[in-house]
């Protein structure tokens, strides 16, 4: 019988992070997914009962999942000043960034699709930095 124990999806580590950027990557990016099917169920009935026009809900409601990974690796990490810097520094260029293609979006599509579209900017530069910002950082402060 074989151990199937270090096959597992996700890897976490003993702390309980998750141990490599694809990892990190795929279920954030999977909750996001997720928060967008659900969130386009929620606008369908909704227009279906003639409450609101589709498409007019934020995109932006689909973070709900990845901002729930990021506040459980944020626990998991070892206390110290740079996972606090890692985070503020992941959210400030995550928002610029998500911000930004929202706006260019919000252009051309509803804002259902537009804060979609930042949000995954979002997702995909704050878990960029802080798996390797935090890394960095904290191989730097001993």
């Amino acid at each position: 019988m074989t151990d199937t124990r270090n096959l597992r999806r996700p890897r976490r580590d003993a702390d309980g992070r998750l141990t490599t950027i694809a990892d990190l990557l795929g279920v954030a990016l999977g909750g996001l997914v997720l928060g967008f099917v659900v969130l386009l169920v929620f606008e369908g009935i909704m227009s279906l009962v003639r409450l609101s026009d589709f498409g007019s809900a934020s995109g932006w409601l689909t973070l709900i999942l990845p901002l729930w990974l990021f506040t459980e690796e944020f626990r998991a990490a070892a206390y110290g000043a740079y996972r606090v810097v890692v985070a503020v520094l992941g959210a400030g260029f995550g928002v610029a960034v998500g911000m930004s293609i929202a706006g260019v979006a919000a252009n051309t599509f509803p804002p259902l699709v537009s804060g979609t579209a930042g949000a995954a900017a979002f997702t995909v530069v704050y878990s960029l930095i802080w798996f390797y910002g935090l890394r960095w950082l904290s191989h730097r402060a001993g």
